[in-house]
């Protein structure tokens, strides 16, 4: 009887190793990108050191629970950052990228966010009273944020749908507050604004197309031209609304006979 000898594995072939490559090297840069922690002193010295009107990058910083607040970080490159808890009130982010930044339970009221981009960015109870959100990019999770009198005119906060990566991610507007907000000609399509409070909002010409919106609060909003079509809205309340005639709609929405008109 024969004994074969047993040679050992000699490994992938040279073609199939390098094609391994990439992926062993994107893995190891996923691992090296953890949030760098950095200090008040230090965020307010790089700050003051960058060059007027070069862009500074600030990716994946952390630091909470911080007084920030009129800091300028205009056109910064915030991708990832961590500010959680912090006192943002104020700050000026105007055109800054702020994409999948954790700002939850964060200070924003009166802070500038025009034409910032925001996707996938983390605002979970956030306070953005008299912020100003107008033309920004705002895929975010705003979950129970107060926006009251915020300006998010012309603010992009609809789901691309026909990107199903970016699709896995929607704005939620869940227990936000709007109250007195600004909304005019804003793109929340898709969108979940259970529960939201609209009240007296200005949503002139808003994309509510596909919204869940269930249970919200539309009383005494100005209505004119924004669009519910294939919205749900069950249970939501469009008492007092300006401008009732003028919504767009209604007939493909869900739930339209267990809402409550005047």
């Amino acid at each position: 009887m024969q004994h074969k000898t047993t040679r050992p594995y000699p490994g992938p072939p040279r073609a199939a190793a390098l094609s391994v490559l990439p992926l062993i090297m994107f893995c190891l840069a996923g691992t090296a990108a953890a949030a760098q922690d950095i200090t008040r002193a230090e965020l307010l010295q790089t700050l003051s050191a960058a060059q007027r009107g070069k862009p500074i990058k600030l990716t994946e910083i952390r630091l909470r629970h911080a007084d920030l607040h009129g800091v300028d970080f205009k056109g910064a490159n915030l991708r990832g950052a961590d500010f959680k808890g912090s006192n943002l009130s104020g700050a000026d982010f105007s055109g800054s990228n702020l994409d999948l930044a954790v700002l939850s339970r964060t200070n924003l009221s009166r802070a500038d966010l025009s034409h910032a981009s925001l996707y996938g960015t983390v605002l979970v109870g956030a306070d953005l009273s008299g912020a100003n959100l107008s033309g920004s990019h705002l895929v975010a999770n705003m979950r129970g944020a107060k926006l009251d009198g915020a300006d998010l005119s012309g603010a992009m906060a609809g789901a691309n749908m026909s990107n199903q990566s970016m699709a896995l991610i929607r704005t939620s507007l869940k227990n936000a507050s709007l109250v007195g907000a600004d909304l005019k000609n804003v793109n929340l399509k898709f969108c979940d604004a259970r529960f939201a409070n609209f009240v007296n909002a200005d949503l002139e010409g808003a994309n509510l197309n596909t919204c869940d919106l269930r249970q919200a609060n539309f009383s005494g909003s100005d209505l004119k031209g924004a669009d519910f079509s294939r919205a749900r809205l069950a249970g939501a309340s469009f008492e007092s609304v300006k401008n009732r005639g003028a919504m767009v709609g209604l007939d493909s929405a869900e739930g339209v006979k267990e809402a409550k008109f005047d």
